[in-house]
């Protein structure tokens, strides 16, 4: 297992519900607050960060039937634009210097992508939003963290999700499911325990990309999972 704490940068991404924290959708302040500051003291300690943040919490428009799915994806893609405002300006409140990244034309809120671009504000430790997913639809969010990690050469993503790690099977349903401590990417493929979606599981593995799940929810969860007691899955290469 590679060591946590000597990874030079990482891309952190952010189930949009997960930022609702009890809400369900939108914002909850106080949870979105607690992220900020812990990326400030994974920077501080000078790990480069860039973070993708899914739109779950505001828009699910891919499990309706009655809406054409380009225009539902589209939809999907500004809400995680929605969320990288906000959580940017969060970490702009904790002294952070913050960058938004699209791969379309958002007016003045964004820059357009330019992996040049990304890789020398990250290198000048600005914190390097990726919102707009791939800019296509179809795509996920994990699709669009497996490709900007990969573009940007991070050391690991960083799955922050509403459960803390991979289960043989969903623990809300199943109170019997097993946690796997560490599995690899192909076992993930193998067992179809859909961490992320085909697409971007198998990208990584092209890429040898690792992953760290592990639970938002958890107090200090990010900042342990750098620096201390990691509790969630490392899914390996």
């Amino acid at each position: 297992m590679t060591d946590l704490k000597k990874m030079n940068r990482i891309l952190l991404k952010l189930s949009g519900e997960a930022l609702a924290g009890g809400k369900g959708t939108g914002f909850d302040e106080e949870t979105v607050r607690k992220v900020a500051a812990q990326v400030k003291q994974v920077v501080d300690k000078g790990i480069q960060v860039a973070v993708v943040i899914g739109g779950g919490n505001f828009w699910r428009g891919r499990t309706s039937e009655s809406m054409d799915r380009v225009k539902a994806d589209q939809i999907g893609m500004l809400a995680t634009v929605m969320n990288c405002i906000y959580v940017s300006d969060m970490c702009r409140q904790e002294g952070l210097s913050t960058r938004i990244y699209t791969p379309f034309v958002c007016g003045a809120f964004t820059e357009l992508f330019s992996r040049d671009q990304a890789v020398k504000a990250l290198e000048q430790s600005d914190v390097v939003f990726f919102a707009g997913g791939t800019g296509h639809p179809y795509f996920s969010t994990d699709t669009a963290t497996a490709l900007m990690a990969v573009e940007i050469e991070a050391d690991a993503i960083l799955l922050a999700k509403a459960i803390d790690g991979v289960y043989d099977s969903d623990p809300k349903l199943n109170p019997e499911a097993v946690k796997f401590d560490q599995i690899s990417l192909q076992e993930v493929l193998d067992k179809k325990l859909g961490v992320i979606d085909l697409t971007a599981t198998i990208l990584c593995l092209e890429n040898k990309m690792p992953l760290v799940i592990f639970g938002l929810e958890q107090e200090n969860s990010i900042v342990d999972t750098m620096f201390g007691d990691f509790s969630g899955t490392y899914v390996t290469v």
